[in-house]
């Protein structure tokens, strides 16, 4: 079980629940019924990714919901309605899909370990949340989709962190059929790490959560840097390039510290260096 952490913030600002326990924020979708990635929740969420970025008392991030579904993905019907402006909607489109793609790349880049704590139906952009973040855990009874095809819309965006997480034919199995797949194909699948019970899922993803957080902050960042830079290399390239990191990453001091105290066989004390 997880550790009983103390509540450092509790914020609702807007469609967007936040708490901090301890090093570990939680940012939960509380914009129901549906949890839809509005642009004000997207916003929200972004903005509290941009303010964790320089905060050291924050370690390791949970994206999480309230209500019965993780998140719908878009409002569609809020995105149809903009097809009475002038240009159609394009330009609600583009900026959507804009402030989408960047809150989808924030989290990749993050300096800090991302986890989605996923409950309900996680579909569409919901779903490419989901395969953004670095780690999921998901309750048995979460299931999993992009079922744009379905409406004549084929989710184009969310394949890119589809792509990225799963091997290509499961990846295009959800993109080109929109069925829903339950938590245990989605582990198969690689999109989910783990399938708990739902009356465990929150001490599961916080003993996760805190496992990280207990690692040096700066071995974090660099080591989630360098997974995701040399993934988009080739094979020498990248092993030229993580050969450098690690070099790097031999002479921080937390790295010094770290194997010092493997050898004296005692605790380390991160400084973040």
């Amino acid at each position: 079980m997880a550790e009983v952490l103390a509540l450092k913030r509790v914020e609702t600002p807007g469609p967007l629940h936040v708490e901090q326990h301890g090093a570990v924020l939680r940012l939960a979708l509380a914009n129901p019924p549906a949890n839809a990635l509005s642009i004000a929740v997207m916003e929200g969420m972004q903005a509290e990714l941009n303010r964790a970025r320089d905060d050291k008392s924050v370690r390791v991030i949970v994206l999480a919901a309230t209500g019965k579904l993780f998140s719908g993905g878009h409002d569609l019907k809020q995105m149809n309605a903009h097809r009475t402006d002038s240009d159609g909607g394009k330009a609600f489109f583009e900026q959507t899909f804009a402030i989408c793609a960047g809150l989808m790349q924030s989290i990749v880049r993050h300096p800090k370990p991302v986890i989605a704590e996923v409950d309900g139906i996680a579909t569409a952009a919901g779903c490419q949340l989901v395969a953004s973040c670095d780690l999921a855990i998901a309750s048995d009874q979460a299931t999993f989709g992009v079922n744009g095809i379905d409406v004549g819309l084929f989710c184009t965006t969310p394949g890119v962190a589809l792509a990225r997480g799963l091997k290509p034919k499961h990846a295009m199995e959800m993109l080109l059929t929109g069925e829903m797949v339950d938590a245990t194909t989605a582990r198969e699948f690689g999109l989910v790490n783990r399938v708990v019970p739902r009356e465990y899922l929150n001490q599961v993803v916080m003993k996760y959560a805190q496992i990280i957080a207990s690692k040096s902050p700066s071995t974090l960042k660099i080591g989630k840097e360098a997974f995701y830079r040399q993934a988009e290399m080739g094979l020498a390239e990248a092993y030229e390039y993580a050969s450098r990191v690690m070099v790097e990453n031999m002479l921080a001091r937390d790295a010094e510290e770290g194997i010092g105290a493997f050898i004296a066989k005692r605790k380390p004390e991160w400084s973040g260096e």
